[in-house]
C-alpha cells in the first residue's frame, strides 16, 4: 500500500519544487471551490478497486500525529487558504485571517457570515484515514493527507454540521443536502482511492447506493 502512496507523494513533492523554483507558489491558486472530484462513472470503479477490510483499532491515534493548518503561503495557513477559497467577497487582514465575506456551506445549504462560524472539514476524516492505512504512513505523509489542496479532500462548511459528522464515514454520515450526495460520493471515494486506503463493506455499500443513483 504505501509503495503506490510513496510514489504518488514523490511526484507531488518534486512538481511542488518546480513551482517553487518557478515562483509559482507565491500565492494558493484562485479557485471558487474544493478541486472537482472524479465523475460518478470514475468513483464507480474506483470504488471496486478499494481494498474492503474492516476499520482497524483506534489504538494510537492522535490529531497530532496529522499535522494540519500548515503554513502554505506567506502568513497564510491551510485552513485561511480554504476559507478564501471556499468563500464570497472575503477579506483578509495582514495576518491572512478572515475579517469579512459570506460562506456557503454545501452540506446543510447555509450561508454563514463570519468564519468562526465555518469549519474545514477533511472529507476523510483523519481518524477514519488512521483506521483505514494511514496508521502506518509518517507524520510527513499524515501532514501530507491533513492540508491537501490538490484532492476533494478540504471544504468550508457549517461548523456544527462539521462536528456532528465528526470521525464517520459514509455508512454512518451523510451530508442532509440531498443535492450534494453525489458529490460527496465521488469526493470520498476520491481520497480514498488515491490515498490507497481501505473501505469497509457498511461503508462500501452506502458509496455504491449513493453513486447508482448519480
Amino acid at each position: 500500500m504505501l509503495g503506490v502512496y510513496a510514489r504518488r507523494a514523490a511526484v507531488a513533492f518534486a512538481s511542488a519544487i518546480l513551482a517553487a523554483t518557478s515562483g509559482l507558489l507565491t500565492a494558493p491558486a484562485a479557485q471558487a471551490a474544493m478541486p472537482t472530484p472524479v465523475s460518478a462513472a470514475t468513483a464507480r470503479t474506483y470504488l471496486s478497486q478499494l481494498t474492503v477490510s474492516a476499520e482497524s483499532s483506534a489504538s494510537g491515534y492522535s490529531r497530532d500525529k496529522f499535522p494540519h493548518w500548515i503554513t502554505q503561503s506567506g502568513a497564510c495557513n491551510t485552513r485561511e487558504v480554504i476559507l478564501k477559497r471556499d468563500g464570497t467577497n472575503v477579506v483578509q487582514d495582514s495576518a491572512c485571517a478572515a475579517t469579512s465575506g459570506s460562506w456557503y456551506s454545501p452540506y446543510d445549504g447555509a450561508t454563514w457570515t463570519a468564519a468562526s462560524d465555518v469549519d474545514i472539514d477533511h472529507m476523510v476524516p483523519l481518524a477514519e484515514a488512521w483506521r483505514s492505512g494511514a496508521s502506518g504512513w509518517t507524520t510527513a505523509q499524515r501532514q501530507a493527507f491533513a492540508n491537501d489542496l490538490t484532492r476533494p479532500q478540504l471544504i468550508a462548511v457549517t461548523d456544527n454540521v462539521n462536528q456532528s459528522k465528526s470521525d464517520q464515514d459514509p455508512g454512518e454520515w451523510l451530508p442532509s443536502r440531498a443535492a450534494y450526495l453525489c458529490t460527496y460520493a465521488r469526493a470520498w471515494v476520491h481520497v480514498k482511492h488515491y490515498y490507497d486506503l481501505t473501505i469497509d463493506t457498511t461503508e462500501k455499500s452506502a458509496l455504491q447506493s449513493v453513486l447508482n443513483g448519480c
